[in-house]
C-alpha cells in the first residue's frame, strides 16, 4: 500500500479510496470465516492493525479488481462496489455495499491524520456489524462487484468488464446501515442487503 509521490491531488485522492477498500474489503472477508485464520496477517497500515490476505491469489484478485476501476472512478463512473455473497445456485444471501464518491474539483491530498481518524470509526464500526451478517455456509462464494452510472466510453475499457453470472433479487431487498465516512473530497457509505422477506424462494 505504498503511495506514489508527485501524483496530482485529484489521483492521490483516488488511491487513498481504493486503499481505503482493500482494506475494508479484506476486513469483511476475514469477519465472514470464508477461509481459515491463517489466510490473513496482521499488519498496520496508518497506524491500525488491520487484516491482509497472505494467500497471494486472494490478495491478487483483491487488489487488481480495485486497481482496475482507479481510472474509472477518476472519471466518475463507478457508483457503488459491492462485495457479494452467494450460494451454489448464484442466488446472493448478501451484499456489503459501498457507496462511493471523490469530488474531482477539490484541489488538495486529503491528510493522513483525517483519514487515520476515520478509517479507525469505519472499522471497529465494520468489525460490530457481524452480529447483523448472516451466518456463513460452506457451500457460499463471493465476488466483488461494480455498479457503472454509465458503460465505459473506449472499447478497450468495456473489454475489461463482463457480466456477473449472479442472479438478482426481483423485490427492493432489506437494507441495514453501517457506516458513513465524508472528508473532502471523498464520501464513503456501507450499507448491507439481505433479500426481502418477499422474495421468492428458489
Amino acid at each position: 500500500m505504498e503511495r506514489k509521490k508527485k501524483q496530482s491531488p485529484q489521483n492521490e485522492n483516488v488511491k487513498y479510496l481504493v486503499e481505503f477498500l482493500e482494506v475494508a474489503i479484506t476486513s469483511i472477508i476475514f469477519l465472514k470465516g470464508i477461509y481459515p485464520d491463517g489466510a490473513f496477517e496482521r499488519r498496520r497500515y496508518m497506524n491500525l492493525v488491520v487484516h491482509t490476505a497472505r494467500h497471494p491469489q486472494l490478495n491478487h484478485y483483491i487488489q487488481h479488481s480495485l486497481n482496475s476501476l482507479v481510472p474509472h472512478i477518476q472519471q466518475g463512473l463507478v457508483e457503488r462496489v459491492a462485495v457479494i455473497f452467494f450460494n451454489r445456485d448464484k442466488i446472493p444471501i448478501e451484499k456489503f455495499m459501498f457507496k462511493i464518491n471523490v469530488n474531482q474539483s477539490y484541489e488538495s491530498v486529503i491528510e493522513d491524520v483525517d483519514l487515520g481518524v476515520s478509517l479507525r470509526a469505519f472499522l471497529t464500526k465494520l468489525s460490530q456489524s457481524e452480529p447483523l451478517s448472516k451466518a456463513v455456509s460452506k457451500d457460499w462464494k463471493w465476488e466483488i462487484m461494480s455498479y457503472f452510472r454509465s458503460i465505459p466510453s473506449t472499447s478497450e475499457d468495456a473489454d475489461m468488464w463482463v457480466g456477473t453470472r449472479t442472479q438478482q433479487w426481483q423485490q427492493p431487498p432489506l437494507i441495514t446501515p453501517i457506516k458513513s465516512m465524508n472528508i473532502d473530497p471523498l464520501s464513503v457509505q456501507l450499507y448491507i442487503e439481505h433479500p426481502s422477506l418477499l422474495e421468492p424462494k428458489p
